[in-house]
């Protein structure tokens, strides 16, 4: 059983979520925030380049999708024959990323330097722009079926500059998803321990520790290259993210009133792990072994509860 393609957006779903650095609307119960020192100004500069990478990497995920949808039908070493049963699925369109490009690119000039990061976005962007006319060029020619109409001379071309262009836009996602995956995970930290010195383990704090060990769990979920899970360092995560929670309902507890609107999904999502986690162990974490219907859920679910999370810092009381 495959596992649906949106395992593939977890990384950048998770990135935004941790990323906001906003404070224009304050969370329940959380003091007001006072002028940033200049250790958290480059925090948040850090953090606004942080987003806008991510913003670019959120919405070019569609191109990704479309590639997905287009082998599912046709065989990649031949090219599409005309006797292909699903020819009529083609590619999906793509979003306009007009914004988000140049967005990312403006923060290429910007502090903090970030080399590696830097000219990884550069060739992201670059190998972006090669994929996506072709893919909007098949999509249209699909949408249509013009292939009707030349018996599929068109698509066959087509086909001979996407596979090589969509290789290297996969390979520049991947090489951008690590690089992103770790920095992200020094500046979940940084941005933890800046509110804290602020607030103490605040509403807010304590949102921030539930998402960012949600994340932690994400980033070793399962894709379809890559269907078999580190049981250990799985289960690992979980126990983090368990932690995270007990800290949470002490919160509550002591703050009866406070809302955090992520405290109910975030309980059901730890029970939903855990049962997860005991499959993955009886089958030796190979996710297609009777657990992908749990993944989707999962995914699901943590997408639900980044929105929550984004939306609760920011209502005021």
């Amino acid at each position: 059983m495959m596992i649906r393609n949106g395992l593939r957006g977890l990384l950048c779903a998770a990135l935004l979520a941790a990323g906001s650095g906003q404070s224009a609307a304050q969370a329940p119960g959380v003091p007001p925030v006072r002028a940033a020192a200049p250790a958290d100004a480059e925090l948040q500069a850090a953090i606004a380049k942080s987003n806008a990478y991510t913003a670019l990497m959120n919405r070019t995920l569609r191109a990704i999708q479309s590639w997905e949808r287009y082998d599912s039908w046709v065989d990649l070493k031949k090219g599409p024959t005309g006797k292909e049963r699903y020819i009529g699925y083609g590619l999906y369109s793509l979003y306009d990323v007009t914004g988000e490009i140049r967005k990312a690119e403006e923060a290429l000039t910007r502090e903090p330097k970030l080399p590696a990061i830097d000219a990884a976005v550069t060739d992201y962007i670059k190998a972006y722009q090669e994929l996506a006319p072709l893919i909007t060029r098949a999509e249209r020619y699909y949408d249509r079926k013009d292939y009707r109409d030349d018996n599929l001379a068109e698509g066959q071309k087509l086909h001979g500059l996407m596979v090589p262009a969509a290789q290297s836009f996969l390979a520049e996602r991947a090489r951008l998803d690590a690089l992103m995956r770790d920095y992200k995970k020094g500046l979940d930290q940084r941005e933890l321990a800046s509110v804290e010195q602020r607030e103490g383990r605040s509403a807010r704090w304590q949102i921030r520790n539930v998402m960012i060990n949600a994340r932690a769990v994400m980033d070793l979920m399962p894709s379809n290259e890559k269907p078999i899970v580190e049981v250990k360092a799985f289960q690992a995560a979980v126990a983090d993210y368990a932690a995270a929670i007990r800290e949470l309902d002490a919160f509550k507890d002591k703050n009866p009133a406070a809302s955090l609107m992520i405290d109910s999904q975030a309980g059901s999502w730890l029970g939903k792990l855990r049962d997860f986690s005991d499959k993955l162990a009886k089958s030796r974490g190979d996710v297609r072994r009777g657990a992908a219907n749990d993944a989707n859920w999962i995914v699901n679910s943590y997408n639900m509860m980044v929105s929550l999370s984004e939306t609760a810092v920011r209502l005021p009381r």
